[in-house]
């Protein structure tokens, strides 16, 4: 627990060291710290959780047994993230070959969307609804768009890179990255507010346990007993 809790608070540099020795906590700190980045990132093109998921395991197991060889060309995040894209990149190839060969032996595969983890408070079930529902607009605004645009903007906009670390990543020029993004979010931008206005009628919610929370306090401060 203590060489844990002392891997957590380590530099890169320092870290990468004990990973290379084959330290288990420095691995174990460098999969908590990253993994949030490149689940996103392997979602952006698998576009399904699971799928995500073990996209990211790969890309961990291929790392691992490679890092011995990483010399800090780039930083170690740029390095696991560009490995997660192309494990995400063959295995969405993989795919569409298998949904090919289904197609012509005249399978049909069901589909499924499985939306992002939502955190959500259970003090509040109507606004965390409504908060839900906005993200999955996001979400399914952000599925929709093509592969080259969607990566960059969950890079961008979802994860917060930079644009010379997401023009590191995928391997492309700052200025392709801008245009990408410009492009992406003005789809995402029609996308959603096609689809808000249903939406913004259950907005702000003011019932279940908000409601019943101000009403009893109400009643308290004007004498009232709590009912029994």
């Amino acid at each position: 627990m203590a060489l844990a809790q002392a891997t957590s608070t380590l530099d890169e540099p320092a870290l990468i060291r004990l990973a290379q020795a084959r330290e288990p906590d420095a691995i174990r700190t460098i999969i908590t710290r990253y993994n949030q980045r490149l689940y996103r990132l392997a979602r952006s093109i698998t576009r399904n959780d699971a799928d995500a998921e073990d996209v990211v395991q790969e890309a961990y197991l291929h790392a691992f047994r490679a890092i011995g060889g990483f010399r800090g060309e780039a930083s170690l995040a740029t390095w696991l993230s560009r490995i997660t894209i192309n494990q995400a990149l063959g295995r969405l190839r993989r795919m569409r070959r298998r949904e090919k060969l289904n197609a012509s032996l005249g399978f049909q595969p069901t589909a499924s969307v499985i939306p992002f983890p939502v955190a959500t408070s259970t003090d509040d079930p109507e606004r965390s609804m409504a908060q839900k529902e906005l993200l999955q607009l996001v979400e399914k605004a952000s599925d929709n768009l093509p592969e080259i645009y969607r990566v960059v903007f969950v890079a961008r906009v979802i994860e917060g890179l930079s644009v010379e670390e997401t023009a590191q990543v995928l391997d492309i020029l700052p200025a392709t990255v801008k245009s990408r993004l410009h492009r992406a979010r003005f789809q995402v931008k029609r996308e959603v507010e096609a689809r808000i206005g249903p939406l913004l009628l259950d907005a702000f919610p003011f019932a279940g346990v908000r409601c019943s929370r101000l009403t009893q306090a109400v009643l308290n401060k004007l004498g009232f007993r709590e009912p029994l």
